[in-house]
């Protein structure tokens, strides 16, 4: 169907049907599917009609190969026009066969790794029948009281431009209108929803606009840049207006600035929520603000269908803006093929072979097992045959691995930590206890977990937050492991026998109670469907952990936000001339996190040479090269994650302590040396200024090399213009 049609088409819509394409409907509302008629609270207050169903744009959180058939058959019988729907739904991490939450594939530092996840993810969500997915997130978050890190790949704009670039490749693919594989992805949430104030979701963002443009919005543009089909509003402010009513963030900026001609959605309610936030008086100016923004798609809420035809016969709104809207609408079902094949890729058959496939779940495991970051290990790990292991803990035995929006995953198919543990260890080496819950301990739990650890050689903990304790709405002010969880690494410590702790969360935790306490500390996040299996391997040594945090770990939640790339102010504590007491420092804890960004152990030691470089001076015509020399100086193969940081010395406005430019993730075996080079632009050096202008500064910079923004070493070059 050529643009012309579509243009033809819409002139034979009436105003109504126009606008009906502009809502987002869940489940129940449509004949055909199981929840049919289930419209109970909140979705009955919408109002929304029979004819408006009829006429419906798209649905949300429909999947499984016959019943999107039964719902696409059904509306095609009732819609004048034939005009297929659009299925939508969030499939993150996964759709049946789940991989580590974002943070987690963040902290493979491995973008490869996750286009092959999202592939995945795209195969078997598209066979079940759906044409798009709300992913990926690429919201920058420094905070980790915010319950959503967990969907966010990190605190870096850079490592986050990557990692969107590669989940757009993998749910994309290079032809969506002929690949049925493949889904269109919804890049969220735009923008800066990383950045609430408290950590606390749905919260109010405050910041200057280049602060916006130099760390926030890179990661967008990447997307972007990649040819993602759709964005998703953000529900919260930016520079005092809620995004979803946002025209100089959604007209301005996204589509002229940018460029970009897709579909933009609301995330759920957004619209309607322009009146709590204070820029609406009713659904009615909640609607004009939305549609004047550019907003597409209202999802959820009803403000479009019962107050835009009033108002363009009244003249208060624009048609053609309602023309534009379900042009952009139309024209994404026509790349997916709808008007051609309106259930696309839903195949009942393929779908019960594809749909968890053994193939699938070694792809997640291999994720999982390359997202874990080893922490701290004092000469425990990896476990010695012959030990008695000792498995306690809430989540030793348990499903809930999956993590926040798993929608499709099934706890019941995860293979446990137990699982993964009696499939590496010998026969009667694994006692396992409960120990606690996540967050309730009871007497005879305690008892049964002393009596394992007495008789084991080593005690292995499977501790942290349940799947409710992050994700939206999940906001957390206090980030220790919950407190039945501490009392038991207390009572256990009493033994005096060796500890590892294996982490299942959500986000960076406050460590006080685990890490002095225990020998070594695997975090494992939430690591999806073949987590014990990949948590297994590592603690065997069968596997060699490769993973580097995408996130630093506070020393404590007062520091937070804590992030690497900060500035230094004029009044660093570690200046060679600093004052005691009046520095930029707290009195009662450190400055710097427990963890740094970019951090992660290995069972293998790798050691750096001498860094060159190819000059000590660079023009825009004249890139530098940086050398270093890597050696894996132990006796077992391993992964190690090279980092290039740079900092501009003296900016024409503060620039940060360092900021990553490149990083290079390379296998060495035992005593193999490699010698890696980067290549360092003008381009790269590039940053906005006080006036937005986009440009480097000449003069000094340092290059710094090494194992994790901590750890490096430090060279300086100028550039000259």
């Amino acid at each position: 169907m050529a643009d012309q049609q579509l243009l033809s088409l819409i002139e034979q819509m009436t105003l109504e049907e126009k606008i009906a394409q502009l809502i987002q409907l869940a489940v129940p509302f449509f004949e055909g599917a199981q929840e049919s008629g289930q419209i109970t609270g909140p979705m009955e207050s919408l109002g929304i009609t029979d004819d408006i169903v009829s006429n419906a744009g798209s649905v949300l959180g429909l999947a499984g190969a016959e019943e999107v058939i039964a719902v696409q058959e059904a509306h095609l019988r009732k819609n004048r026009l034939k005009i297929p729907l659009l299925m939508m739904a969030d499939i993150v991490h996964g759709f049946k066969t789940i991989f580590p939450v974002p943070l987690a594939m963040g902290s493979s530092w491995d973008p490869g790794l996750a286009e092959r996840s999202a592939e995945i993810a795209a195969r078997e969500a598209a066979v079940s029948g759906l044409h798009v997915t709300f992913a990926p997130m690429v919201d920058l978050a420094r905070d980790p009281r915010w319950g959503r890190v967990m969907e966010s790949t990190g605190e870096d704009p850079y490592l986050n431009s990557e990692f969107a670039r590669a989940f757009v490749r993998g749910f994309q693919g290079d032809d969506l209108s002929g690949d049925l594989n493949r889904l269109a992805a919804c890049v969220k949430h735009f923008a800066a929803y990383g950045a609430g104030e408290g950590g606390r979701d749905y919260n109010t963002v405050d910041m200057s606009e280049r602060q916006l443009r130099e760390y926030y919005l890179p990661a967008y543009k990447a997307a972007l840049d990649e040819g993602v089909e759709m964005v998703m509003t953000a529900f919260n402010t930016v520079d005092g207006i809620p995004a979803t009513g946002n025209k100089r963030l959604m007209r301005d900026l996204l589509r002229r600035e940018w460029g970009f001609d897709g579909v933009l959605i609301s995330d759920w309610g957004a619209v309607k929520e322009l009146i709590p936030h204070g820029v609406a008086e009713d659904e009615a100016e909640a609607a004009l603000r939305a549609i004047e923004a550019g907003v597409d798609i209202e999802m959820m809420t009803s403000s479009y269908v019962h107050h835009l035809p009033d108002m363009v016969r009244e003249g208060r709104v624009d048609e053609s803006l309602i023309d534009e809207a379900v042009l952009r609408i139309l024209s994404l079902k026509k790349r997916l093929g709808l008007f051609v094949r309106p259930v696309r890729g839903a195949d009942p058959q393929a779908e019960r072979e594809i749909v968890f496939c053994e193939e699938h779940r070694q792809a997640a495991r291999e994720a999982a097992a390359k997202s874990c970051v080893l922490l701290k290990n004092d000469s425990l790990l990896p476990l010695r045959g012959g030990q008695r292991v000792a498995l306690i803990g809430p989540f030793a035995a348990s499903g809930d691995i999956l993590g926040p929006w798993s929608w499709t995953g099934s706890k019941e198919d995860a293979v446990t930590l137990e699982q993964g543990l009696r499939s590496k260890l010998s026969p009667g080496a694994l006692t396992v206890a409960e120990g606690c819950g996540v967050n309730v301990m009871t007497g005879q739990q305690l008892e049964e977990a002393m009596k394992a650890a007495k008789e084991a050689d080593v005690i292995v903990l499977a501790l942290g937050e349940d799947s409710e304790m992050s994700g939206e709405a999940g906001s957390r002010a206090i980030i220790t492991l919950p407190q039945p969880q501490l009392e038991l690494i207390q009572h256990l410590k009493k033994l005096d026998k060796p500890m590892v702790a294996v982490l299942f969360n959500g986000r960076p935790l406050d460590l006080h109670g685990v890490w002095d306490e225990v020998d070594a500390v695997l975090e494992a996040w939430f690591p999806g469907s073949e987590g014990g299996a990949a948590i297994a391997s590592l603690l065997t040594g069968e596997a060699n952990p490769s993973g580097r945090l995408s996130m630093s770990f506070p020393y404590s939640v007062g520091q937070v936000p804590v992030y690497y790339n900060h500035f230094n102010t004029g009044r660093p504590k570690d200046a060679p001339d600093a004052q005691v007491r009046y520095v930029s420092q707290y009195l009662d804890i450190p400055n710097e996190p427990l963890l740094p960004f970019g951090f992660g152990l290995s069972y293998t030691e790798f050691v750096y040479g001498k860094m060159t470089l190819s000059s000590d001076e660079m023009s825009p015509n004249q890139p530098l090269e940086i050398t270093v020399s890597v050696t894996n100086a132990g006796d077992m193969a391993g992964e190690e994650v090279i980092q290039l940081y740079v900092r501009d010395r003296f900016g024409e406005v503060v620039r940060p302590v360092r900021e990553l430019k490149a990083f290079r993730k390379v296998l060495l075996q035992p005593g193999e040396r490699q010698e890696i080079t980067f290549t360092l632009t003008e381009e790269q050096l590039r940053y906005h200024h006080s006036d937005l202008s986009f440009i480097s500064d000449q003069g000094e910079f340092d290059i710094m090399v090494g194992k994790n923004s901590r750890d490096t070493e430090t060279r300086r070059f100028r550039l000259r213009k």
